[in-house]
């Protein structure tokens, strides 16, 4: 999701609307400077009206804080505004921070003409939660992004129906961002539209140290609609799929509010249903005009949205997934603010023999004691990584670490199970490498290479980086 918080309610100009006509008033019942709605538990509800002058799809953004809040703490997680349009339920904010962070949602389809958003205080709360800050609160309704934005599913926070809690989306893997792909369908003036969906962390699926070692995170990332649109962007009959669970890819035969399927998160590790649960109470429309930079893992789009990584943290450290004291000599996962996290591209070649498919790890050597190798996958084979194009990984490193502290970063290749299939493992950059900061953001990349190195049987590792 991407900010929009420079559109302040009562300052939107032509140039923020280009191609986007759209007509704003003060929000009713809003306290604090232009632009700016408080909504308090136990109060009344906040309304933000709002002209559209033509039918389409519409985005609601703003900075969202709530005081006493921090996805950190028992008891104090999240606090959740319910948003309709005139009278609709279209979406939910689960807001995990006291301090303000850049959200954007979809409001769904609205007509030509006047309509008013509402915004409550929701039950799903935390108790520490008492009142949930929006400002710079703007509407629009985007022209270059329609397309992606009328698909787009509405996901369903995950119940655990009939025995579950129906507000753990609140407290545990939340959504946090959405994006679409598209790529060119095969007829002509086709195009099939994805989207995938970041959550705050997997309470199935791989475990914690697996996620760092082979994805570079803790958080999940999962495609979870596809579908294929004319030249005229109208759905094509049949065509429009989701990931189940099992990772299977199934027909979607739910229904549609809309262009929007309605799917519902129905496993621990976030795969979807499109059968929903009877009277869900959190439903999520994010934004999902933003789509992954040519050449990058899906791991950039959280790079533009940093205080996911804070969420991650926050939640591994809750939920009691973290070891203490961090020992990278260990295969558990240590305060993520020791780790090195890095993004660099591979392919594998053609295999000379049977066996397992060869992985890539990689190796950090400090200036202190070069003659020690750190890997990324903690000398586990099934952690290397063996898919291919750009890739994230994290090394863990002995705490207080800094860029400035090493001596080389490595490419390390090893089979993935029994045996060497022979093949190749070609790097070819390095794109990006940070560390978090004290407060879990991301500090600025220090680390970047460009190149080719062929790692084989014969020679299986390789330096790419040195300061």
């Amino acid at each position: 999701m991407r900010s929009r918080a420079r559109h302040a309610v009562l300052a939107v100009t032509g140039a923020a609307l280009a191609g986007a006509p759209l007509a704003l008033t003060a929000p009713a019942h809003a306290a604090g400077p232009p632009g700016t709605i408080n909504v308090h538990r136990g109060g009344p509800a906040r309304s933000l009206p709002f002209t559209a002058r033509r039918d389409g799809e519409a985005l609601i953004s703003f900075t969202a804080s709530a005081p006493g809040v921090s996805w950190v703490r028992a008891g104090a997680e999240s606090a959740v505004v319910s948003i309709a349009v005139d009278g609709r339920h279209v979406t939910d904010l689960v807001v995990p921070s006291s301090d303000p962070v850049p959200r954007s949602l979809g409001l769904g389809h609205v007509g030509k003409g006047r309509h008013k958003v509402t915004l409550r205080f929701a039950k799903g709360s935390a108790p520490a939660a008492r009142r949930v800050t929006l400002r710079r609160t703007a509407v629009r309704m985007p022209e270059a992004d329609a397309l992606a934005l009328r698909h787009a599913p509405v996901v369903v926070g995950r119940t655990g129906w009939p025995f579950g809690d129906p507000y753990q989306n609140a407290t545990t893997d939340t959504p946090l961002l959405a994006w679409h792909e598209t790529r060119p369908a095969a007829a002509p003036g086709h195009k099939i539209i994805e989207y995938s969906v970041v959550w705050s962390n997997e309470d199935g699926g791989t475990d914690t140290p697996a996620l760092m070692a082979r994805w570079g995170r803790t958080t999940d990332i999962e495609w979870v609609y596809r579908v294929e649109v004319d030249a005229s962007g109208r759905r094509v009959d049949g065509t429009a799929v989701y990931q189940a669970p099992m990772h299977l890819t199934l027909k979607f035969t739910g229904r549609y509010e809309g262009d929007h399927p309605v799917l519902q998160t129905c496993t621990q590790n976030n795969n979807m249903c499109d059968v929903v649960s009877p009277d869900p109470p959190l439903r999520f429309l994010p934004d999902a005009t933003g789509t992954r930079p040519d050449g990058r893992a899906r791991e950039a789009v959280m790079d533009r949205e940093p205080w996911t990584y804070r969420i991650a943290a926050q939640e591994m450290v809750r939920e009691k997934k973290i070891e203490n004291p961090s020992d990278p000599a260990t295969r558990e996962v240590g305060d993520q603010r020791t780790y090195l996290f890095v993004e660099f591209a591979k392919a594998t070649g053609a295999a000379t023999g049977s066996g397992s498919v060869p992985g890539v790890a990689l190796g950090v050597r400090l200036r202190s004691d070069p003659s020690r190798i750190y890997r990324s996958d903690h000398d586990e084979p099934t952690w290397s990584i063996d898919r291919d194009g750009a890739v994230a990984t994290t090394v863990e490193l002995p705490e207080g670490t800094k860029v400035s502290d090493i001596a080389s970063i490595e490419a390390l290749r090893r089979p993935t199970g029994t045996g060497d299939n022979g093949a190749p493992a070609t790097v070819t950059s390095i794109n990006r490498g940070f560390f978090l900061d004290d407060t879990f953001l991301p500090q600025p990349s220090a680390v970047a290479w460009k190149g080719s190195v062929t790692l084989t049987q014969a020679d299986p590792s390789a330096v790419l980086w040195r300061p």
